[in-house]
């Protein structure tokens, strides 16, 4: 039996096969139609802002309420979504996850009170984007993938912005037109014809259908991991004792608290405050996740290249600034200087992201997968915080303007928050969190010496 396995490995290796394209490129392509449809989710919130105010009467607080629950169940879910994939598979989870999604999103047609919205569209919404977050293509593209990781995962990152640029115009234009309940029945529809997709072509692990992963080797599909959950928890607990984890989660929530919780969600109506049709703001919107695909592959490349700490530093500034010079660009139609922000901002979107996922694996080595899902949740919750903040400012001060100053002068404090990350020499962070709460006592001294002896 044993002298069978080289010519089963070897028959296995599709990827050496001419002509044939590895099944593993057939998951990608249900991941990345998956993680396209998961953008409508996302991009219809700030749509709805100004149809509901208007129909229920419902403060802007209000309507901000159930969108931060909802950003916030997205990140809290994501560190323990690679835990129930690992127990239930992937094909379950992301099907489960997306039946949940439409039910929540069919739901809000009927609703009648602002405690509806925050629990179909907050927090049954919210749970099901959650579990086919992040850790979701992660999750894909260390199963199917040993070659290409790193261009499979730009790819299924790159899908949001994509599905962003398609939902978008198409949703304005509904809400615009024909209200925002036709809105809300295509998320729900778009959600349901997914799903077959998911159940018929994805499967969660190649020796399922007797292959090896795209450019490896043949291996048995390992055993549901039940302890993943907890493992999840405990690398938390050790991360927290440490600098670093704070100052990256700190940056991280700066993070999404000036894009998804204040651009994404706040700019459609700030824009129309000052007399710019829905759908031409959407439509500036949707520019911007496209200049995001640039930006985010481009801080790729530099971050190969230069320090991680400096780069977040340079990208949090710049962002700062474009937000201060926000309040005098809006107008009722779209100039020049609009577009310049539009396409400033969107390079800077999620260019953060390269060079916190290096951070976490300078300073956690092993774990540090797990640590940047519980950075990712922190930059959730900061979108939660400000995206209810944000509606409230909004009512209190009859304009969006504070909430630009507030964010410019955040991301300010992300800036120096970035340059105080003190490099860790790199025998430390391989030894992940645990030792880096073992030896706290003795990490200043460590890094002071790495320079004299290089």
């Amino acid at each position: 039996m044993t002298q069978t396995a080289p010519t089963s490995t070897a028959s296995r290796q599709a990827p050496r096969q001419p002509g044939r394209i590895h099944r593993a490129w057939f998951v990608a392509a249900v991941a990345f139609v998956t993680i396209i449809g998961a953008a409508g989710f996302a991009s219809l919130p700030g749509l709805l802002i100004e149809p509901l105010h208007e129909e229920f009467d419902w403060s802007r607080g209000t309507i901000g309420l159930a969108v931060s629950v909802n950003l916030a169940l997205y990140g809290l879910t994501a560190p323990f979504a690679a835990a129930l994939m690992d127990r239930f598979g992937i094909r379950k989870v992301v099907a489960c996850a997306l039946t949940v999604i439409a039910g929540g999103s069919a739901a809000t047609v009927w609703m009648t009170a602002s405690w509806q919205l925050v629990l179909f569209w907050g927090v049954l919404v919210g749970l099901g984007s959650g579990s086919m977050a992040l850790a979701f293509a992660a999750t894909v593209t260390n199963r199917w993938f040993t070659a290409r990781r790193g261009l499979v995962t730009g790819i299924l990152t790159a899908a949001g912005a994509s599905g962003q640029l398609v939902f978008l115009p198409l949703l304005s234009w509904l809400v615009e037109h024909h209200g925002w309940r036709p809105a809300t029945v295509t998320v729900s529809l778009t959600a349901l014809c997914v799903v077959p997709f998911v159940w018929l072509l994805l499967r969660d692990h190649p020796a399922d259908v007797g292959l090896a992963p795209y450019g490896g080797t043949y291996a048995q599909k390992p055993a549901p991991v039940p302890g993943a959950a907890r493992r999840a928890v405990t690398v938390l607990f050790k991360a927290a004792r440490t600098g670093p984890f704070w100052l990256l989660a700190g940056t991280f929530a700066i993070c999404g608290a000036s894009t998804n919780g204040l651009v994404r969600t706040h700019f459609v109506p700030a824009a129309h405050d000052h007399g710019m049709p829905v759908t031409a703001a959407a439509g500036l919107l949707a520019v911007i996740g496209v200049f995001d695909v640039v930006g985010t592959v481009a801080s790729g490349w530099f971050t190969d290249r230069f320090e991680a700490r400096r780069l977040l530093a340079v990208y949090y500034a710049l962002r700062g600034i474009s937000l201060l010079f926000l309040p005098v660009l809006l107008a009722p139609s779209v100039h020049p200087p609009m577009v310049f922000f539009i396409v400033f901002y969107g390079l800077d979107w999620v260019a953060t992201v390269p060079p916190t996922i290096a951070l976490c694996r300078e300073q956690y080595g092993d774990d540090s997968a797990i640590v940047f899902g519980w950075v990712l949740a922190s930059h959730q919750v900061g979108a939660a915080v400000v995206a209810f903040l944000g509606g409230l400012a909004r009512d209190v001060f009859g304009s969006y303007d504070v909430v630009w100053y507030a964010s410019g002068a955040l991301c300010a404090m992300a800036a120096l928050m970035s340059m105080v990350i003190r490099r860790r020499p790199a025998a430390a962070a391989t030894a992940g969190p645990a030792l880096a709460a073992a030896t706290a006592g003795t990490a200043a001294p460590a890094e002071t010496a790495a320079p004299a002896g290089a």
